[in-house]
């Protein structure tokens, strides 16, 4: 799946526009005889410098650092389909999305240097929107990046560096937005524990790292999802994945087969609760893991002119997690839990709070 589109022709007709301007004398820094700025490949002025001001006081930006100690790492992957981004993870592999290599068995890979490589695909989910690329030839000055170990914080300064719209090693910056998010899967499915960012994100950045200061991945970019928003799936549920991706070509997740509403101020009032809490269960797959174990809501009632579903069990906590959001549960099932693991599910059933037990299965190819 091309991971260019319509909106290249738009943005160089856009870029002509601007590089008009900056010709006229708008102070725009006139390009080489190659077309590039008259600047190095990773940021730095002509003369070696970073660009600063004062860059024999000041040294390299933190942005500046990471991007030179992390550039020889990442990637253009390219299929028939389009192209992405992708970065070194071991000695053998680079990890991209899913969507990136889409059907590909086979993809190119540049390096910064411009030279080419050929990678094979050796794993995709696209549950997760992650895939794995064999390629054992790589230079020796792709060395992997690491996976971080602690999660990211809100707040907390992000660089990302991509190929958007075939601009090789483009970095831009910025912070992350938000955490424990939940987005759109290719499979229909949600992605949970994602990662917000509003450092810009275009067609072309996916796969892509999302590197905190210290240099290290917060997540696989995955999509922009407009101005200022975007999204990347997190260095906890990659570190799941990819290893089994690299073993065994595929991942399973787990799957409880439940339809779940948030319970509002509305639903709490239409159910008679003292206050809103918890996932109302509206909905209970046929022959899914959660079936006869537990109640779906079969009725509905108006209040205030909203209608709401009505009985059913209100999930409270999961292992004793509390479940207060679909986001909370989906990242407790892919971050805690595998398919064949017990579950203890704290329910609110007729007023009286109990705990039911639902073996987890495997999660279809797409939701029913």
């Amino acid at each position: 799946m091309s991971d260019q589109g319509a909106s290249r022709r738009g943005f160089l007709r856009a870029g002509a526009i601007a590089l008009t301007a900056g010709l006229a004398g708008c102070g725009s820094t006139a390009p080489s005889a190659d077309g590039s700025a008259a600047a190095g490949s990773d940021g730095s002025a002509a003369d070696g410098s970073d660009g600063s001001a004062d860059a024999t006081t000041t040294g390299p930006t933190p942005y500046t650092r990471v991007y030179r100690e992390a550039i020889d790492s990442v990637l253009l992957v390219r299929t028939d389909g389009g192209s992405g981004t992708g970065w070194v993870y071991d000695d053998a592999h680079v990890v991209t999305n899913a969507h990136v290599v889409g059907e590909a068995t086979a993809v190119d890979l540049r390096t910064r240097d411009g030279r080419w490589y050929t990678g094979e695909v050796v794993g995709t989910d696209r549950n997760s929107d992650l895939a794995v690329i064999e390629a054992g030839d790589l230079p020796d000055a792709a060395t992997p990046l690491t996976l971080a170990e602690t999660p990211a914080t809100i707040g907390q300064e992000v660089v990302a560096i991509g190929n958007p719209f075939d601009l090789d090693g483009s970095v831009t910056t910025g912070i992350v937005s938000g955490t424990d998010r939940s987005i759109p899967a290719p499979t229909g499915f949600s992605i949970p524990d994602a990662i917000q960012t509003d450092a810009a994100v275009n067609p072309g950045n996916s796969g892509g790292p999302l590197m905190s200061l210290d240099g290290r991945v917060l997540a696989v970019i995955n999509s922009g999802g407009g101005d200022n928003i975007a999204f990347g799936i997190s260095a906890a549920l990659a570190r799941r994945i990819l290893p089994e991706l690299i073993e065994t070509g595929s991942y399973e997740h787990s799957f409880v087969g439940v339809a779940l509403d948030t319970v509002t101020p509305a639903v709490a009032e239409a159910n008679g609760l003292d206050e809103p809490r918890g996932l109302l269960v509206i909905d209970v797959a046929p022959n899914g893991p959660a079936a006869g174990v537990l109640q779906p809501s079969e009725d509905a009632e108006v209040v205030n002119g909203e209608s709401s579903p009505v009985g059913g069990d209100v999930l409270l906590a999961i292992d004793g997690t509390p479940t207060d959001t679909t986001e909370a549960l989906g990242s407790y099932l892919a971050l805690e839990t595998r398919p064949g693991d017990t579950v203890s599910m704290t329910v609110l059933r007729d007023g009286a709070e109990r705990t039911v037990e639902v073996e987890l299965g495997s999660r279809p190819s797409q939701p029913s």
